[in-house]
């Protein structure tokens, strides 16, 4: 057993998108992997897909999950279910932070281009 304190866990950034890993392989997992991240308004990740299955919980803000082509419109106390290989990008279209946990079926939680490159971001060192 593990307790860990948030605040101690490194903290990345890619424009409009705060992270934290919060638990992965490096915590002795070997099936699941969960991060805190924050978007800010008018901002949205990059368009990608992950090969293992993701679920998001928004705690606040509200945005648009671009999937499939699809607009799917969220809110806070929402969750969001992504299968595996499936292209999508989250918007914040609010007028306030979103802020999400996000567990991913595998780990390391690898994200990808539509193309299927794998894209390099600051937490996947």
């Amino acid at each position: 057993m593990t307790v860990i304190d948030n605040a101690t866990i490194q903290k990345f950034s890619i424009p409009g998108l705060a992270h934290q890993t919060l638990a992965s392989h490096k915590d002795g997992l070997s099936n699941c992997e969960v991060w805190l991240q924050t978007v800010e308004p008018e901002a949205e990740t990059p368009v990608h897909y992950h090969d293992c299955e993701e679920v998001i919980v928004i705690m606040s803000g509200s945005g648009l999950l671009l999937i499939e082509d699809k607009e799917l419109e969220f809110g806070p106390n929402s969750t969001l279910i992504i299968p595996p290989d499936i292209v999508h990008q989250l918007v914040n279209s609010g007028a306030e932070e979103i802020m999400l946990i996000a567990s991913f079926s595998s780990t390391p939680a690898k994200v990808f281009t539509p193309d299927g490159e794998e894209l390099a971001l600051p937490w996947q060192s």
